[in-house]
């Protein structure tokens, strides 16, 4: 049987960790947070352009059949559930290619309205006051003004993201990019999921949204410096809370959520939920 692969994706701090957590209640279905692969498919491009001297030897049917083996390969390894979702913010700069590799793909990029990613990200790195965290190459210091910048920045951990969103959300694939939004999901589980597998095309799956486990993500945050960064509340609910950004900060991105502006939206056919 051939296993059926699909992405996740999207911007920071909007759900892609819930959402994982939530799909692997369905025995069908294997999610995680974000792994390894996306990365080894970037350095295997790379390694088969003409960087490398023996380029003259490697076709595209070469290039397409590593790309597409070795996504299949590690799930072959990680897991025997006929359907998979690998998840990585890289995804969305990867249509074309995933396009012809895995016709059949959805790619389900999580969104959020962007100040809240923000402060989401600043609540994180204060509560986590004793260690530097990875999102800012561990240095310690620095106020919320730099801290944002680097984020914001083209290669941040927001910015890039943003950036690659953009890219596939006004591009020519659009029929296989979903945009899930954060506040969808945790107001409105039951229609979330729903999308979701009609998206997918495959039978949808009654989920308990009172008790939902996610324990992967521990020794990887406490590496990354980042304790908490991929914790799930067992209740999938929203939760209202006072912004923790200056006020200038916080109107800086208050516009930036283009999903929802009608000129946006009048570009593209992108399913948003």
């Amino acid at each position: 049987m051939e296993r059926k692969i699909h992405f996740i994706s999207g911007l920071p701090r909007s759900g892609s960790t819930l959402l994982s957590a939530i799909l692997r209640q369905n025995p069908c279905l294997y999610a995680g947070m974000t792994g390894p692969v996306a990365g080894l498919f970037n350095t295997l491009q790379t390694e088969m352009s003409g960087k490398n001297e023996f380029s003259v030897f490697i076709t595209d049917a070469h290039r397409k059949a590593m790309l597409k083996g070795l996504i299949e390969n590690y799930y072959d390894i990680q897991t025997p559930a006929p359907i998979v979702f690998d998840t990585h913010r890289l995804w969305c700069t990867k249509i074309a290619v995933l396009n012809e590799l895995f016709p059949d793909a959805g790619i389900i990029a999580c969104v959020r309205e962007v100040p809240w990613i923000v402060d989401s990200v600043e609540r994180l790195v204060r509560k986590n006051k004793y260690q530097p965290s990875s999102i800012f190459n561990y240095q310690a210091g620095g106020t919320i003004y730099a801290r944002v910048d680097h984020l914001a920045e083209k290669d941040g951990l927001v910015g890039f993201a943003y950036r690659a969103l953009k890219e596939a959300f006004f591009g020519e694939h659009t029929q296989r990019l979903m945009l899930l939004q954060y506040e969808t999901l945790v107001s409105d589980p039951v229609r979330a999921l729903r999308a979701v597998y009609d998206f997918i095309g495959e039978p949808r799956f009654e989920h308990d949204f009172e008790h939902v486990a996610f324990d992967d993500g521990a020794s990887f945050d406490q590496r990354a410096g980042t304790p908490g960064l991929h914790d799930v509340r067992a209740k999938v609910s929203p939760t209202t809370r006072k912004t923790i950004l200056p006020p200038d900060l916080f109107r800086r991105f208050a516009n930036e959520s283009f999903w929802r502006h009608p000129e946006a939206q009048q570009h593209t056919d992108v399913l948003i939920v």
